[in-house]
């Protein structure tokens, strides 16, 4: 059963009329993220956290009824450290506005007890799509597509919103896909704002080293020093992993795939993917693009705008068709 429709059962079960009563009778607080939800509305419109839909570092994520359409709820372990993380997160979404971001609906800061409504999106991560065996494999039209909206949303973080946000966690498992396969960038408990240097880190990071194997800038984890270009060594990783269908890190051997295709990645094409079906003029410039993004010299990375317009003249289907969406 695909997860769409285990969705659509589970959720037809799990509407009470409790949760059903709370939608029709207080519509402004749902509309208006600045007004939080009480604990006791989170545990109604779960229904108790029935249905557990995902799970983060630090998070457990549920199956809810907001406005009487699906939406996840987030909610952080509890602890000093973790409720930090939570108000830096809900302080960042509640200024993003972008269609490829996921949504912030509603928020909960009850005794430390914290949570975030976030809008539901229904064909779970990038991660699952690439490597999960029983699903359908994308199309390369459609992987292309995800990795300019991906770009297209990096662009807005870094150039667009005020103040600029650098993500810090950018690879597949944090890119949510819809209905139609457009993708929904979320999780930003790791992202840090105030930056307005391309290439200059912005600010030294704790002790603590954030990110994911595979994916975290090697210049980062060597000298704790957050830039702009740290996402785009990520970004440079996901199109290494969107063209190849190989996961970024081998916890059995070590290996990187970014240390594996940095130099042949147009020669390792996902072989789930119809050579037929594969514009390889495409792949090619989207490997030469990765390959500048995961550059050890963080000055020869491009700034996520130079991924946009490069991306616009190596697919320019893709750059019509996203056009209106563009920051």
């Amino acid at each position: 059963m695909g997860l769409a429709k285990f969705i659509k059962r589970k959720l037809i079960r799990c509407q009470s009329p409790a949760s059903v009563a709370i939608a029709a009778a207080t519509p402004q607080k749902y509309s208006n993220p600045n007004l939080p939800l009480s604990w006791d509305e989170i545990q109604s419109l779960t229904t108790d956290f029935a249905t557990v839909i995902g799970y983060g570092g630090f998070s457990t994520v549920y199956l809810a009824q907001f406005r009487r359409s699906p939406a996840a709820v987030k909610v952080y372990c509890s602890s000093h450290r973790l409720h930090e993380a939570f108000k830096q997160e809900l302080r960042i979404l509640l200024h993003l506005r972008h269609p490829n971001i996921v949504k912030l609906l509603a928020y909960t800061d009850d005794d430390h007890q914290a949570a975030l409504i976030m809008e539901f999106v229904p064909n779970g991560t990038l991660h699952h799509k690439l490597h999960d065996s029983k699903t359908t494999p994308l199309t390369w039209t459609q992987r292309a597509s995800v990795a300019f909206q991906l770009a297209s949303v990096i662009t807005y973080l870094h150039d667009a919103c005020s103040p600029h946000v650098v993500h810090a966690d950018i690879k597949p498992s944090n890119v949510l896909l819809d209905d139609d396969l457009n993708c929904k960038l979320c999780d930003f408990g790791s992202a840090s704002v105030g930056f307005s240097a391309a290439v200059a880190p912005g600010k030294r990071r704790s002790a603590v080293i954030m990110g994911s194997p595979g994916y975290t800038d090697p210049l980062y984890l060597r000298t704790g020093l957050v830039s702009k270009k740290n996402d785009v060594y990520s970004f440079g990783v996901v199109v290494l992993e969107l063209i190849t269908g190989i996961e970024a890190f081998c916890p059995a051997t070590g290996e990187r795939l970014a240390a594996r295709a940095a130099r042949n990645a147009a020669e390792m094409v996902d072989p789930r993917l119809r050579r037929g079906e594969v514009e390889m003029g495409e792949v090619g410039a989207m490997a030469a693009l990765a390959a500048k993004c995961i550059s050890e010299t963080p000055g020869i990375r491009p700034s996520a705008s130079e991924i946009l317009t490069a991306m616009r003249e190596a697919i320019p289907s893709l750059a019509f068709r996203f056009h209106k969406k563009l920051v």
